[in-house]
């Protein structure tokens, strides 16, 4: 009889009132994923590991060892029509580690903390009040020098401001980004990459949404030979919103690839990521993975993610992967779905039945594609320019499916 009673499995009870009591069997993706500021944290990326089984590691290796920086990268900042900035916008330059920087969460991967290690320097942006117009921040790649930038975003209690981050040039850029909004702000950062066709980026943005406060982070990357965005977030209080939309528009030969990290960690706060792409030539390659966890902190919570890709032509690959995790039971919604395809064949069959000849039609569909996220990024000067450059590379596709059908001939 004792031995039947030493033999009993002793099952844990859950306490509501203690959710971390009892471990999860499983941690969280946020649990797992080391954060430090020390390079030998991580392992050298390998295509085993599940954060690098997309990218191709072998075009990217510069960025995975302390370097010295170049010092090419030239940093212009203005207010987005050229003038000198506003009342309520002040720019600083720190050591890393100094000021603003360092303190919106640890890197996380060791491309972010090579990047931390081999720059000396942070430039900080600073936001109080409501400032009228959008910042500007100009990056620009004057060589193929590997090179290191660090820029914090801090924006004060109740302010309201818009900054556009613009990438252009030839590179190889190592960038970190923090970004952190106080009680109550509102606040849109929007970092466009149109880097020429030899760049290559890798970037990482850790973002911390204040109690009460909204952000609208937007990433446009309209070219580079290999860019690699990684995206994490979290809330500092209740009732924050974060909506994240992305574009990107694939050319042949490139890999573009997003990845999104979005924690609900505290109550009742509201999360939209949406992110699509069109992808045009043999091996255009994009990737986008989208992770949200619900903690069990965070009751209330209201969460989806999209992704949507449109394959132009074929030869191009799209990896879209959506992850949700939730440790919550007590929440408005979650969700997630994504989708790869090509042309809509009734939708062009309805506009040439109007006479439109098929590239207008192309041209439509996908200007309609992105039409609606481009629109949502809500600066006019932006959005008119991102659709002038949209058209561009349906153009240039099309001159480049005609070059090969004469060479066919």
């Amino acid at each position: 009889m004792a031995e039947n009673k030493a033999a009993e499995l002793n099952i844990p009870v859950a306490d509501p009132n203690d959710p971390y009591k009892i471990p999860a069997a499983m941690p969280s993706s946020a649990d797992r994923a080391p954060r430090s500021f020390d390079v030998d944290s991580f392992p050298v990326p390998a295509r085993d590991q599940e954060d690098w089984r997309y990218t191709p590691i072998d075009r990217i290796g510069e960025f995975f060892d302390v370097f010295k920086p170049s010092g090419e990268t030239e940093i212009e900042v203005s207010m987005i029509d050229g003038s000198p900035l506003a009342e309520g916008v002040t720019l600083s330059q720190v050591r890393l580690g100094e000021g603003a920087s360092g303190t919106v969460s640890k890197p996380n991967d060791r491309v972010s903390a090579v990047e931390w290690n081999s720059g000396s320097t942070a430039t900080i942006l600073r936001l109080e009040g409501e400032i009228a117009q959008p910042v500007l921040v100009k990056v620009h790649g004057a060589g193929e020098g590997l090179d290191a930038f660090h820029l914090v975003i801090d924006a004060a209690d109740r302010a309201h401001a818009d900054v556009v981050v613009e990438h252009d040039g030839d590179a190889r850029l190592a960038e970190g980004v923090e970004i952190t909004t106080g009680k109550d702000s509102h606040v849109s950062t929007t970092f466009i990459q149109e880097w020429d066709r030899a760049a290559k980026h890798v970037g990482n943005h850790r973002i911390h949404v204040g109690k009460g406060a909204s952000l609208r982070h937007s990433v446009v990357t309209l070219g580079g030979d290999v860019v690699r965005i990684r995206m994490d977030q979290d809330f500092g209080g209740e009732q924050g919103e974060l909506n994240m939309l992305g574009i990107y528009f694939v050319d042949p030969g490139e890999h573009i690839e997003h990845r999104t990290m979005v924690v609900h960690n505290h109550p009742e706060c509201k999360s939209r990521v949406v992110y699509k792409g069109a992808l045009d030539g043999k091996g255009a390659h994009s990737t986008w993975v989208g992770n949200a966890l619900i903690e069990p902190t965070a009751p209330g919570t209201d969460s989806y993610e999209l992704n949507r890709n449109l394959v132009l032509t074929p030869g191009a690959i799209a990896d879209s992967e959506p992850n949700l995790e939730i440790e919550n039971g007590n929440i408005i919604g979650a969700g997630h779905a994504s989708s790869v395809g090509r042309f809509d064949d009734e939708e062009l069959f309805y506009l040439e039945s109007r006479g439109i000849p098929e590239t207008e039609a192309r041209k439509l569909v996908v200007r309609g594609f992105f039409g609606e996220l481009v629109e949502e990024i809500g600066i006019p000067a932006v959005s008119d320019h991102l659709m002038d450059v949209i058209d561009r590379r349906l153009a240039r596709g099309e001159d480049a499916a005609m070059a090969q059908v004469l060479e066919d001939k």
